[in-house]
C-alpha cells in the first residue's frame, strides 16, 4: 500500500529535527572547553583530599631535598 506523500514529508521534518536536536546535545557534551573544565575540577577536588595532598607535599620534598644533596656534594 502506497502511503500518502504528505505523510512521508511530515515524517521527513519530524526524523530531520530529530537528528538536529541529537547533534546539538553532542556538541554541547563533547565541548573541548567543558570538558577541560570538569578535568580540572575532578583533579582540583582530588586534590583537596587530605589522603592525597600531603603525601604528594611529602614527595616534593624528598625529591627537593635528594637534589640539592647532589647540587652541594
Amino acid at each position: 500500500m502506497a502511503r500518502d506523500p504528505d505523510t512521508i514529508q511530515r515524517e521527513i521534518e519530524q526524523a530531520r529535527e530529530a537528528l538536529a536536536s541529537t547533534v546539538d546535545e553532542l556538541s554541547t557534551k563533547a565541548n573541548p572547553k567543558r570538558l577541560a573544565e570538569g578535568a580540572k575540577t575532578a583533579a582540583r577536588s582530588k586534590l583537596d583530599d587530605p589522603k592525597v595532598r600531603y603525601p604528594l607535599i611529602g614527595g616534593g620534598v624528598l625529591i627537593l631535598l635528594l637534589l640539592l644533596r647532589k647540587l652541594f656534594r
